[in-house]
C-alpha cells in the first residue's frame, strides 16, 4: 500500500471538498428531513445540482461535465451523503451510471444529444437493469430485444429502477440473443420518455433511500430505434459491469459519508447528555466505544479512497 499516501495531500482535493460540503450544507440540509418524510422526488434540487456543475463530475469537460478523476469524485459522494443518501443517489445514477456509460460508450451523436443536458440536470436518467428475478445475478435478466429493421421491439419489465418514477430517459439493458448465452446476449439501449408501449408502473416504497422515484418500468413490444443501441449488439452486460464496477466506490464513499455523519451526532450528543452530574463524554467506556467507531471509521474511508486512487491511476483496484 505504499502508493497511497500521495491521495491525501493534494491540496484540490480539499477545495473539492469544501465546495460539496458548502452545497450540501446550503442546499440539501433544509430539505433533507422532508424528503425523507414525503418521498417526494426534489425536482428543484436536481436542477439546482445541475447549475452547481454536481451531475456532470466525470463527464467531460466539452460536453458541460468538470471532468473530475474518481477520488475526487468520491469525495463528493462522500460529503453529500453526509447529508443525504437520497441526494447523493441522484448524482450517483446520473453522473456515475448513465453519464459514465454514455460518455464512454456513446457515439458522439449521442453524447452531443444527451450529456450536456444530462449535466445541466434538464434530463433525469435511470439506469434499467434490475429485475424481479435477475438482481446480483445480472447476466440472467429476461427482458427480450428483438430486431425489426431500422426498430428493435422490447418486452419485459425492469424493477426497483431509482428515478424509474420521473427519468426522461432510460439506460435499458435487454436480452438480443438466447437465454443461454448470459451476459454475451445482452445489449443497451437509450429509451427516451414517451416511446411507444413504454409505461412506468407502480412507484416502490424504499428504506433510507426516499424520494429517489424507484419504481417498476415495463415494456410491451416497446419500439426502440437502431440509433438507441449503446455502443454495439451484445456488449451491453460489458457496459453495465464497467459502469457499475466504479460505482460501487461511489456507493462505499456514500457509506462512509453516512458513518462520520452518525458518528459526528453521537460524540455531540456525548458531550451534550448528562447523567450522575456529568456528560456521557466523560465515562471511559463511552470513550472506548467511540474510539472504536471511529477507527473503523477510518478504515472504511482509506480504503475507499485507495480504491479511487487505483482506478484513477489505471491499476487493478
Amino acid at each position: 500500500m505504499n502508493d497511497f499516501p500521495e491521495v491525501i495531500v493534494k491540496p484540490e482535493y480539499e477545495e473539492i471538498r469544501r465546495w460539496a460540503k458548502d452545497f450540501g450544507q446550503r442546499e440539501i440540509a433544509p430539505i433533507a428531513e422532508k424528503l425523507d418524510r414525503t418521498d417526494e422526488y426534489p425536482l428543484d434540487l436536481e436542477r439546482k445540482m445541475g447549475e452547481y456543475g454536481l451531475l456532470g463530475l466525470s463527464i467531460p469537460e466539452e460536453y458541460g461535465g468538470l471532468g473530475l478523476g474518481a477520488v475526487g469524485a468520491i469525495i463528493v459522494a462522500e460529503e453529500i451523503a453526509k447529508v443525504s443518501l437520497s441526494a447523493g443517489l441522484i448524482i450517483g445514477v446520473q453522473n456515475g451510471l448513465v453519464g459514465n456509460a454514455i460518455a464512454k460508450f456513446g457515439s458522439t451523436k449521442q453524447k452531443e444529444k444527451y450529456l450536456p443536458r444530462l449535466v445541466k440536470g434538464e434530463i433525469i436518467c435511470s439506469f434499467g437493469l434490475t429485475e424481479a428475478g435477475a438482481g446480483s445475478d445480472a447476466a440472467g435478466i429476461s427482458t427480450k430485444a428483438e430486431r425489426a429493421g431500422d426498430w428493435y421491439k422490447v418486452s419485459g419489465s425492469k424493477l426497483w429502477i431509482s428515478q424509474g418514477n420521473v427519468a426522461d430517459l432510460v439506460l435499458l439493458f435487454a436480452r438480443t440473443g438466447s437465454q443461454e448465452d448470459r451476459a454475451a446476449g445482452i445489449t443497451s439501449f437509450i429509451v427516451e420518455k414517451g416511446s411507444e408501449s413504454f409505461t412506468v408502473g407502480s412507484k416502490l416504497e424504499v428504506m433510507g433511500l426516499r424520494g429517489t422515484g424507484t419504481a417498476e418500468l415495463v415494456f410491451n413490444d416497446c419500439r426502440v430505434p437502431a440509433s438507441g443501441v449503446l455502443g454495439t449488439e451484445g456488449d451491453g452486460f460489458l457496459i453495465a459491469m464497467a459502469v457499475l464496477d466504479e460505482a460501487r466506490i461511489g456507493a462505499a464513499a456514500a457509506g462512509v459519508g453516512i458513518a462520520e455523519a452518525a458518528l459526528d451526532a453521537s460524540m455531540a450528543y456525548a458531550k451534550k447528555r448528562v447523567i450522575f452530574r456529568t456528560t456521557l463524554s466523560k465515562f471511559e467506556s463511552i470513550q472506548f466505544l467511540i474510539a472504536d467507531i471511529a477507527t473503523k471509521v477510518a478504515a472504511a474511508r482509506l480504503l475507499t479512497y485507495r480504491a479511487a486512487y487505483l482506478l484513477e491511476t489505471g491499476k487493478e483496484f
